[in-house]
């Protein structure tokens, strides 16, 4: 009778044991779910775990980085069902101060933090260059100027140029329409294309969005503005910059002079969210797709660079 008894307590303990031996195998190489409910995986390598992002993010400010930030988070979220990111222009300065305070995860923005904020607010902010922009000076399709020089352009934009004819094209008055201080866009038009500042430009119309720039200039007769290329279509008529026209090529080899980077910054390091969305923002998906489709070029394309001060180094 005992031995019976030993007999069974004997083939239970196997049974526990051989149970717990698959239980503890799975966990180690299989997938399964923690108390919230979130997938995780374990490996024989050790603890690491992957869980599925959901959150919100905001990112603000150049209205000439927008298309290709609403592309892609677009896409982004369409990989991430639970993760809504919400995209909104404003300007390079309003972008850069949103995220210095606090009230947006990402800031972007066509120039260096450095030339909007104070230096204490710039150091406190991560950059993150996703891509290079060039802007180009725009008309009036009705406008038969093709090109114009560095004084030219200065010349209309401070005042001092008030008709077409005076630079080759029709007995038109100028109507210049122009954009914001807080505009990155401007910052960069202003330092590369006319080497002049804001208080010198006169007589403009301001426009809070580059879409408005395009439309102002499309629909009214003699207007000059300047917009990023991912902007340009059919309506307005870009022209060349001292001869040389606002192309990809152009811009990657140095010849072509009014381009920025563009920035997306963060406060500190970015969270789980906002790094996994730059992270996808520099992958080759986006630089080979939405970069290039809508007009940008991809920073690993430039064959120079440029820092802070306008200085340019060949790579």
């Amino acid at each position: 009778m005992k031995k019976s008894l030993m007999l069974v307590l004997t083939l239970i303990l196997s049974v526990t044991l051989a149970a717990c031996g698959q239980s503890n195998g799975a966990s180690k190489n299989g997938t399964a779910k923690d108390g919230n409910g979130s997938k995780t995986e374990n490996t024989a390598k050790g603890e690491n775990t992957t869980s599925e992002l959901s959150g919100n993010l905001l990112s603000l400010g150049s209205s000439a980085l927008m298309p290709l930030v609403d592309e892609a988070s677009k896409s982004f979220m369409d990989k991430n069902p639970k993760v809504s990111i919400q995209v909104q222009a404003g300007g390079s300065g309003t972008g850069l101060t949103q995220v210095s305070g606090g009230q947006a995860d990402i800031g972007n923005s066509d120039v260096f933090a450095e030339e909007k904020l104070d230096a204490d607010k710039a150091k406190e902010l991560v950059d993150h260059k996703v891509a290079v922009v060039a802007m180009a000076a725009v008309v009036n399709p009705s406008i038969t100027v093709d090109n114009l020089t560095k004084d030219q352009l200065v010349g209309i934009f401070t005042g001092k140029i008030t008709n077409w004819k005076e630079v080759g094209g029709p007995d038109q008055a100028i109507q210049i329409i122009n954009r914001p201080s807080s505009s990155g866009t401007r910052a960069t038009f202003e330092k590369y294309a006319l080497g002049t500042k804001s208080a010198d430009i006169k007589g403009s119309v301001q426009e809070e969005s580059s879409g408005n720039v395009r439309k102002l200039v499309a629909d009214t007769p003699g207007a000059i503005g300047y917009l990023a290329l991912s902007y340009l279509n059919d309506t307005v008529k870009a022209v060349k910059y001292e001869g040389v026209e606002a192309t990809v090529d152009n811009v990657a080899s140095g010849q072509y002079a009014v381009w920025a980077y563009e920035h997306m910054y963060t406060k500190g390091e970015p969270n789980e969210i906002a790094k996994a969305f730059l992270d996808y923002m520099v992958s080759d998906e986006v630089q080979n797709g939405a970069v290039t489709k809508l007009g940008y070029i991809p920073v690993s394309k430039m064959q120079i660079e440029r820092d802070i001060e306008g200085k340019i180094t060949n790579k």
